[in-house]
Order: C-alpha cells, then sequence, then structure tokens
C-alpha cells in the first residue's frame, strides 16, 4: 500500500496577503468602473453584454481576494 501523500496548496503560503490585496484592488477597481459606467450613460447608449462582462470581472477579483483575505488571517475555508 502506497504512503498517503499530503494536501498542499498551489499558492505559496508567504503569496497570501500580496493576492489577497491586489485581487481586491482590482475587483474595486472593475467594482468603481462599473458604477461609473451605469451612472454616466443614458438608458439607451448602455450595453448588457458591457454591464456582464464588468460585473462578472469584478465578482470573480472579489471572490477570490476575500478568500486569499481569510487565508492570509488565518481562517482556512
Amino acid at each position: 500500500m502506497q504512503a498517503a501523500t499530503s494536501i498542499s496548496s498551489p499558492v505559496p503560503v508567504a503569496w497570501y496577503p500580496t493576492l489577497a490585496v491586489a485581487m481586491v484592488a482590482i475587483g474595486l477597481i472593475f467594482t468603481a468602473f462599473f458604477f461609473i459606467y451605469e451612472a454616466t450613460s443614458s438608458r439607451r447608449s448602455r450595453s448588457f453584454a458591457k454591464e456582464i462582462t464588468t460585473a462578472a470581472i469584478a465578482s470573480v477579483f472579489l471572490g477570490f481576494g476575500s478568500l486569499f483575505v481569510l487565508l492570509a488571517s488565518g481562517v482556512y475555508v
């Protein structure tokens, strides 16, 4: 029988704080871009595809950013 191998993170633990700050910052930038786009464009000139794309990118970055915030603070999820 083979010995069990330990599970390890594909990302080094030392990178968690850096990734957390970078991903949350990028997510907030895309969120701000989304809100500015919604506030400055008229209803007729808005593009649904642009809205969905911007919102999806912001959501992905903020989701992974919050995951790395939790990992960097010692909450292993």
